[in-house]
């Protein structure tokens, strides 16, 4: 499907302080991480992994056509996981990785090829997706994570504040966006070269990172650049919460 190959891995751990085993909750019957794997399989990718710490969730995929890569239950995020998971993979390092989150069971396919697109249209060693923002408030929305990026298509700095600041717009009125200014969403999946997969794995948290609360930072603090892309088609939210699941099985039944 796509002319150019790159594989899906999909972070997956068992444990979740606000939705215990959240992989294997089911949404309209189905384990949500069998709901991404179908995902990743239908935007094309060469291989499809689940990096995982709990032999239950392989279990759940068993004959969905995709690798499960068991990894250490200790790793402090999903990009540590995949480190561990490209080098029992034994990946080249210029094998483009995309990361889709194991709680994304909605994330469109179109969207995850246009990350991994990105990255392979690009020398930068990692690649996102952004797409505007269209209301104030989702702009001073401290949840929703903001970007600029150069004239490149380059990530300039991801912040939760309003980013960037229209002055004279803003000091007239904030009830509105002031035409003209690229104000960008960002979406969290990402695709990396799986050389820099390791690397990444090891660089230092940064001080902007920790303010932040965004590990992207890390990336942009160290030197490395990231290339960002607007997504084809929104990505729906993430599922964190026994509400969200709640949303989506209302989605799902919807759609029928």
């Amino acid at each position: 499907m796509s002319d150019f190959p790159f594989i899906v891995a999909i972070p997956a751990r068992y444990g979740s302080t606000r939705l215990p085993a959240k992989p294997l909750r089911a949404i309209a019957g189905v384990p949500m991480v069998v709901r991404v794997a179908q995902r990743a399989l239908q935007a094309g990718a060469a291989d499809v992994v689940v990096a995982t710490d709990d032999a239950r969730i392989a279990d759940a995929l068993a004959g969905q056509g995709v690798h499960v890569c068991m990894t250490r239950a200790d790793h402090a995020s999903g990009s540590d996981r995949l480190a561990e998971c490209a080098a029992q993979r034994g990946w080249a390092d210029d094998a483009i990785v995309v990361n889709l989150q194991g709680d994304e069971p909605f994330a469109p396919a179109a969207g995850i090829r246009e990350v991994a697109r990105a990255l392979a249209e690009d020398d930068a060693p990692m690649a996102t997706l952004a797409m505007p923002i269209c209301d104030a408030h989702e702009l001073l929305d401290p949840n929703v994570v903001k970007l600029v990026r150069d004239a490149n298509g380059r990530a300039l700095y991801f912040s939760r504040a309003p980013l960037p600041w229209a002055r004279d717009a803003f000091a007239a009125s904030r009830d509105a966006l002031p035409a003209g200014v690229p104000f960008l969403r960002h979406i969290g999946i990402y695709a990396y070269r799986a050389g820099f997969l390791h690397r990444y794995a090891k660089l230092a948290r940064t001080p902007l990172e920790q303010a932040e609360s965004l590990e992207q930072l890390r990336v942009l603090e160290h030197g490395h650049a990231i290339a960002v892309r607007l997504t084809p088609e929104p990505f729906p939210p993430g599922i964190d919460t026994e509400a969200d699941l709640a949303r989506a099985e209302a989605w799902l039944a919807g759609q029928g």
